[in-house]
């Protein structure tokens, strides 16, 4: 019994020094960069938008209606990404498992990134009437349902490589992105609507933080696509730590926890 043991134990840890051929090696810190820099890149875009949804898409693509029915049809489209995002995270796993986790980060981000540039040229409403609704929600699908391919284990990786004795302070770095992303978004706009007029700031304006979110997102590709190389991530995949369960698996195993935490406020 003894002696099967320590076989078993002698072979798990063969497996995990069995160096990963194509795999590079990084630092804790390395990898705390490039996961902070992904979530302030998504959260950023998140912020764009939803500032946006106050300061110009009810004067500009639903100013036919009054400021009232006009701001809550944008928040109506904000929502859109909430809704397509699940949609996203299974279309996502399906490119993972056929072509792997560096095409679906590429397609995602470049898909998050598209959407959010494309934006940045929407025409109101006076110039193609119900086509800007329609193009302003076709946009904001293409993010929610990249943002579903673009979760990734990386977050996990960071908690697992960190040092023992900080490994608090390294599993808190990715909720970073939050309040990162909001900043540069709220600073951005608040710049931008300091300096220009009114009329300025709603005729074109408002489009430079939405190309700045698609450079940023750019950098977040790379950032992201050197980690998800790493041995770190590969070792943690064949152990199957970041491996998804199939949906019916986990709706019949946590159920009430998926509900509660899907509708949790």
């Amino acid at each position: 019994m003894s002696g099967g043991a320590t076989l078993s134990e002698s072979s798990a840890l063969d497996n995990e020094r069995r160096p990963l051929s194509g795999h590079a090696k990084v630092a804790p810190g390395e990898i705390a960069i490039g996961v902070v820099i992904g979530r302030a890149s998504e959260f950023f875009d998140f912020f764009v938008y939803a500032i946006a949804s106050v300061l110009v898409f009810p004067q500009l693509v639903f100013s036919q209606f009054d400021p009232l029915t006009g701001t809550l049809l944008s928040f109506a489209v904000f929502a859109f990404a909430f809704v397509a995002r699940p949609a996203g995270s299974v279309f996502f796993m399906a490119v993972d498992r056929r072509h792997g986790r560096g095409v679906k980060l590429t397609i995602a981000l470049f898909l998050l990134g598209g959407s959010t540039a494309a934006i940045a040229f929407l025409p109101g409403w006076e110039q193609i009437g119900h086509w800007s609704v329609a193009l302003l929600s076709i946009c904001r699908i293409g993010q929610g349902l990249a943002l579903g391919g673009a979760w990734d284990g990386l977050p996990s990786l960071l908690a697992l490589n960190a040092p023992k004795e900080h490994r608090g302070w390294f599993a808190m770095m990715p909720q970073m992105g939050a309040p990162i992303g909001l900043l540069l978004a709220s600073a951005l706009f608040a710049f931008l609507v300091s300096i220009l007029s009114p009329a300025d700031f709603l005729d074109w304006g408002w489009r430079y933080p939405f190309f700045v979110a698609f450079a940023i997102n750019v950098v977040a590709l790379f950032a992201r696509l050197r980690l998800v190389k790493t041995a770190e991530f590969a070792t943690l995949l064949e152990r199957r730590e970041l491996e998804p369960a199939p949906v019916g698996e986990t709706l019949r195993a946590q159920g009430l926890n998926v509900l509660i935490g899907a509708f949790a406020p």
